[in-house]
């Protein structure tokens, strides 16, 4: 098939973001699929959500697509002129539950043949019975647990000893989603107990793909500490419990589908008061550290990895074209 993607998720150079947009598209191209890709606003800016219609439209009427693939409720105000083309609209978390981003998508998402969400809690929070889940995958190829020596060598190059107790932080501080501040106040809090708490973050300047890996690898437990009711996935769950890295997360996205019997993790409730959820993600972190394991995650991810979500992907294509 060909197939257009338009999506304002794009790892535009000195970035992660949209890091699983772009992995989605390598693997529909490495079944045989023909993928362009147009982004829209990101670099341009929000006013591009309204003035790339006639752009959007332009390439689609000129490629001859099977279908367009929408990544992103807002981004449906750009391809709003597609015409008759099958459009596949993907959700991935506040364009369903922050209410102006739901209204607008709503409001210009074309009524598409088909909604795809990652997780099955977001196809309940949009009130979506006929909507799909096709979750994020993981490159199983790239993310493997890594060996003691591998593990040691990155530590050692990251300037962690053998004592420490390295907690990773899988997104940008200055992103306000992933509150960066309750992952400073529960490392403080670790800190004070006694534990030799060291601090990891998981993007960097320049950092490639594969620079990630070591991370994973240095890391004693990644810690997730986004705000309620804002993601889909995370990814960096499924990356992490691919190598063998205990996650203590909060309860967003689909972390607790991603981590169900994966031993040592945990995944913490939202309690009503900060104070709570910080004495909580203390005590789960405290608890997972002094298990000093590696999880056996990457035995339960087997529908997460890539060419499986990839197949799930392009059979709800062959069906909106069929």
């Amino acid at each position: 098939m060909r197939i257009l993607a338009v999506t304002n998720l794009w790892p535009e150079p000195g970035s992660f973001r949209g890091v699983f947009v772009a992995e989605q598209v390598a693997g529909l191209r490495r079944l045989g699929h023909e993928v362009d890709v147009e982004v829209v606003a990101q670099a341009r800016g929000t006013k591009d959500y309204l003035l790339a219609a006639p752009r959007v439209a332009r390439r689609a009427r000129s490629g001859q697509y099977d279908l367009v693939h929408v990544h992103y409720g807002l981004t449906a105000l750009s391809a709003r002129l597609v015409g008759a083309l099958p459009t596949v609209l993907s959700l991935y978390g506040s364009d369903v539950n922050t209410p102006w981003q739901a209204r607008v998508t709503k409001l210009f998402d074309g009524r598409p043949a088909a909604r795809v969400y990652p997780s099955r809690r977001l196809v309940d929070a949009a009130g979506d019975p006929a909507g799909i889940v096709v979750p994020n995958g993981v490159d199983f190829d790239l993310f493997q647990p890594p060996s003691e020596q591998e593990r040691a060598a990155a530590r050692a190059a990251l300037g962690f000893g053998p004592d420490d107790k390295v907690l990773l932080f899988g997104a940008a501080p200055d992103n306000p989603v992933k509150q960066y501040d309750l992952y400073e106040d529960v490392l403080e809090a670790l800190v004070a107990q006694g534990v030799a708490a060291r601090e990891l973050v998981l993007p960097g300047p320049g950092q490639t793909r594969a620079d990630v890996v070591p991370k994973f690898a240095a890391a004693d437990v990644l810690l997730v500490t986004s705000r309620q009711g804002t993601e889909s996935g995370p990814l960096v769950v499924k990356e992490a419990a691919a190598m063998g890295l205990p996650v203590v997360s909060v309860d967003v996205g689909d972390a607790a589908e991603v981590l169900a019997g994966v031993t040592p993790s945990a995944v913490v409730p939202f309690p009503a008061r900060r104070d709570d959820l910080v004495a909580d993600l203390v005590w789960a972190a405290a608890e997972v550290l002094a298990a000093g394991a590696r999880s056996d995650g990457r035995s339960k991810l087997g529908e997460y990895s890539q060419d499986a979500v990839i197949a799930r992907l392009a059979a709800v294509y062959e069906s909106v074209v069929g």
